[in-house]
């Protein structure tokens, strides 16, 4: 399959609650179920903040909808890119929008306990880890209900530390790893990634407004290398009138008004 700046769309037969969302990037599109946990911002940030190797094989850890492969396959020439999903139906669906898209010979999506991930894939393997994992310990907020918003918000399948240090054992000597989480969670996230051996490199926190504090941090880290942390200038995603800056406008490819 020839990589083309425009996708040719398979059709797709969609379920009840699901609809089809345009991604505004090289004609992608995307599946999504309204009654379950759709993506937001911090994916697209995550994606945007990826400096990624050309012809690099990468795992997304948690993939849930499939929109950080196909944005990262958008936004840089990879080799292969592995979503991992424990969540049979958010798998399947995540599968639906890749052939939708054409891409199946760039993303596959696997259905299994990331955890289970260095035994089935190998160690060692990896060239680059995207990851935006549920940010709630587990017991900390109030828990949904529904089982696909739980998982997603709340460590009930996994662990911060199970994803770092999975992600620790997957990539090469050298491999980079990246991340979007809360700012509360700032120590536990480095602390573990010094632990696993994934040494931190460049953290960016994005911030609502200038004058309130971040809701979200980007954190990049590399397997193995020196020391040395630098902080990104921060990302403001609203104006004081409520209008996206305009980063945010270049994140997401759109026109301003």
């Amino acid at each position: 399959m020839k990589r083309v700046g425009a996708i040719v769309m398979e059709k797709v037969q969609l379920k009840e609650h699901e609809r089809i969302d345009d991604l505004q990037c090289k004609g992608l599109k995307i599946i999504q179920d309204t009654t379950g946990f759709c993506f937001g911002m911090d994916a697209v940030l995550l994606a945007n903040f990826c400096d990624i190797k050309n012809n690099s094989t990468v795992i997304d850890l948690g993939t849930g909808t499939g929109i950080i492969p196909l944005l990262v396959w958008a936004k840089n020439k990879v080799k292969k890119i592995y979503g991992i999903e424990i969540q049979k139906d958010v798998a399947e669906m995540a599968r639906r929008s890749i052939r939708m898209n054409n891409l199946e010979d760039y993303i596959e999506i696997l259905n299994f306990d990331l955890k289970e991930a260095p035994e089935k894939l190998g160690v060692n393997q990896f060239d680059a880890i995207t990851t935006n994992p549920p940010y709630m310990e587990y017991g900390g907020g109030k828990v949904n209900p529904e089982d696909k918003k739980a998982i997603s918000r709340h460590e009930i399948k996994c662990t911060l530390e199970d994803v770092i240090r999975v992600s620790s054992r997957l990539l090469r000597h050298n491999g980079r790893f990246f991340m979007v989480h809360r700012p509360h969670r700032i120590v536990d996230i480095l602390w573990l990634l010094r632990k696993y051996k994934l040494e931190p490199k460049k953290i960016r926190f994005v911030h609502p407004k200038v004058d309130q504090k971040p809701n979200l941090v980007l954190v990049k880290s590399i397997k193995a290398a020196k020391p040395e942390l630098k902080f990104e200038r921060p990302l403001y995603v609203y104006n004081d009138d409520g209008t996206y800056t305009d980063e945010i406008y270049e994140i997401y490819n759109m026109n301003k008004a």
